[in-house]
């Protein structure tokens, strides 16, 4: 018998390899061992084979099976999910074996042990009890279930994970718990050893060392029931037994991954429990409009949790700036003002929220209009503190220079665009110079130990004001906070996505959320520049009748989820060679659906805001279909090599 391999180490050729007498039991998906010169190399075998292949070279034999822990529906799963993503099945042993033999190495983060809650017994409301109870009985009766989770924020869904878990546990099932950012897993990893210490709970992100990596992978080979939590990887794992997933904040764009292949890791995860035939929750307080569109159209149960546990819902105030109107600062209405008067007052205290850190969006020169760009992407640099410039995109940093580029005028003739987290902390300090204020962004967190103080002293109490960006949207519980202002609300809401005004609404319902989460007194203030028929939706209550006028709209409009909806993007160092080639692709998509009657609508192709980020150039394209086998089919007939251009594959992007 011979086995035709492609090894793990990314060489792109398949290899043979006679099969010995005691390992004849191998089949198509197993890892293993194989001779490579003096190297004996990891590899998957593609293909079984009783007939000797034809080359003229002796064979040499397969060494033995790597051990993988034992999953009876992981190969089925890979290879849905490898069809979905256009990928090879190779891509993922590749990249899981890449991060399980990866150097350690630590990676700063935005967590404080120090701010987790001591374990207590906690009743349940009838409403959380009708959930677990419903879970449950799907775990005992290993059926793919998926289970939408409406929750208020505050509203407990993470008692509901808990039992849910325990209960997987308990009949010797393990589980997998998925959360958007790898701080978050972190977090819930601390929050479930302490809550189920009698538990085997392990991390798995870019935040877990190597040491840990293998005693998981150990435990997995073992077979025991293990709780693994993390953000894109878990869900890649073969595991032995698998009960459960849960997959928190299910609305969060985190779950698609930045770099290509952009898998969806919520996507993956459902695929997962439909072939491995148990149940899955997605929790959120704004669900998804796919999510809720698959309650009403493909069968999802909707469990609700309509009451929070402990204290109210906020107030919400929107305010509209105008130009004319007197206020403090350019950037803090009135209405803001007094209301965080109030709470230094009382002694309570206050979050500002804005998405944009930095001090200023960009710097330009008054005389010439000359604007400090990065040299690699096409964007501007944003400036921070100590004169500093900085790309958001590659990382080039880069002092403001003493003088024009352009024209030379000193930079007193600088003008400073916009407004970040660093500059809204100075502003605020200015007005409010009593007031202890911290900042909660990417670069705050940068330092560990610093940002972990900062959790603590917030959550004691002992800082009043806390400026931030999405970093504190989610996640966090802090009780004394009876004050939510919106410095922007607006931002966000006219990219050129169909979703942004799901994803900017669901983002300030969030922030929102961080308000009287133990008191009935709290508010909400939204400022914003312009009007927008999202901010009739801001009360939490109302989040459903977003999702109703918004369906109205993605069906006029044929976008998801009334249609299949894929983002191709093409990217080459030349931006001659990539807008050429995009021509072309679109030409050619555009013929080859005509001619086969796949009924694709190509549009496009389209320079992006963002076309050139490490000086690699792109151009997107997007495809429309009523099922995605159509936008598959059509780009399978793309003859990749006769492209220069690099070409991605990305089923519904989500930004």
């Amino acid at each position: 018998m011979f086995a035709q391999v492609r090894l793990l180490n990314g060489f792109h050729e398949s290899l043979w390899y006679e099969v010995p007498h005691e390992l004849k039991e191998l089949t198509v998906g197993m890892i293993v061992s194989v001779p490579l010169r003096a190297r004996v190399l990891p590899a998957l075998i593609q293909k079984i084979s009783s007939t000797r292949p034809n080359v003229s070279w002796q064979l040499r034999s397969i060494e033995g099976i790597e051990k993988v822990p034992e999953d009876v529906h992981y190969q089925k799963f890979i290879n849905q999910l490898a069809d979905y993503y256009q990928l090879s099945p190779l891509y993922f042993a590749q990249r899981l074996r890449s991060f399980l033999t990866q150097k350690e190495h630590e990676i700063e983060l935005a967590v404080a042990n120090s701010n987790l809650p001591e374990a207590k017994i906690v009743t349940l409301t009838d409403e959380q009890e009708y959930a677990v109870n419903q879970v449950t009985k799907k775990i005992d009766g290993q059926s793919y279930s998926p289970f939408l989770l409406h929750g208020l924020t505050g509203s407990g869904k993470t008692e509901v994970y808990k039992k849910a878990l325990q209960h997987a546990i308990n009949n010797k099932k393990s589980a997998l718990v998925l959360l958007p950012e790898v701080s978050l897993a972190v977090q819930f990893t601390q929050l479930f050893r302490v809550a189920m210490p009698e538990c085997t709970i392990f991390g798995f992100h870019s935040a877990v060392g190597i040491k840990e990596k293998r005693a998981l992978w150990q435990a997995l080979v073992q077979g025991a029931p293990l709780i693994i939590i993390g953000v894109h990887l878990p869900v890649m794992l073969p595991i032995k037994n698998l009960g459960i997933i849960v997959v928190d904040e299910e609305h969060e764009v985190g779950y698609q991954e930045k770099k290509h292949p952009r898998i969806n890791s919520k996507e993956a995860a459902l695929v997962r429990a439909q072939t491995a035939c148990i149940p899955i929750i997605l929790g959120s307080a704004t669900p998804s409009i796919s999510s809720l569109y698959a309650v009403q159209q493909k069968g999802w149960q909707l469990l609700e949790l309509k009451n929070r546990y402990a204290g109210s819902l906020p107030r919400i105030e929107v305010v509209q700036f105008d130009k004319n109107k007197k206020r403090p600062n350019f950037w803090v209405s009135k209405e803001l003002f007094n209301a965080i008067t109030d709470r230094l007052l009382k002694k309570e205290q206050t979050i500002l929220f804005l998405n944009r850190r930095g001090h200023s969006f960009f710097v330009q020169c008054t005389k010439c209009g000359e604007i400090e760009r990065c040299t690699h992407c096409s964007v501007t640099l944003t400036l921070h503190d100590h004169e500093q410039l900085l790309c958001h995109y590659c990382g080039l940093k880069k002092q403001m220079p003493p003088a024009c580029v352009g024209c030379g005028a000193d930079k007193t003739s600088f003008l400073k665009k916009g407004i970040g987290t660093q500059q809204l902390v100075s502003v605020i300090q200015s007005l409010f110079p009593s007031a202890h204020i911290e900042r909660a962004d990417v670069d705050a967190t940068v330092n560990k130990k610093k940002w972990q103080q900062t959790l603590k002293s917030f959550h004691d109490g002992a800082i009043d004001i806390l400026i931030g960006t999405q970093t504190i949207t989610k996640g966090y519980h802090f009780p004394k906070v009876t004050l939510v202002g919106v410095i922007w609300a607006d931002l966000n809401l006219h990219f050129p996505m169909f979703n942004a005004a799901e994803t900017t609404l669901q983002q300030l319902i969030q922030v929102a959320g961080r308000a009287g989460r133990a008191s009935h007194d709290s508010l909400v203030i939204v400022q914003t520049m312009s009007e927008h028929p999202i901010f009739s939706f801001l009360n939490e209550t109302d989040y459903i009748k977003f999702y109703e006028t918004e369906m109205i709209t993605r069906q006029e409009i044929e976008y998801p989820p009334y249609a299949r909806f894929v983002e191709i993007e093409l990217k080459h160092t030349d931006e001659a060679i990539v807008e050429r080639e995009a021509q072309q692709l679109v030409q050619q998509l555009n013929a080859k659906s005509q001619s086969t009657s796949l009924a694709v609508r190509v549009l496009g192709p389209a320079r992006p805001l963002v076309h050139k980020v490490n000086n690699l150039c792109s151009r997107k394209m997007y495809c429309k279909a009523s099922t995605m086998l159509a936008i598959q089919r059509l780009f399978q007939s793309i003859d990749e090599n006769s492209y220069q251009s690099s070409i991605y594959f990305t089923p519904h992007p989500l930004s």
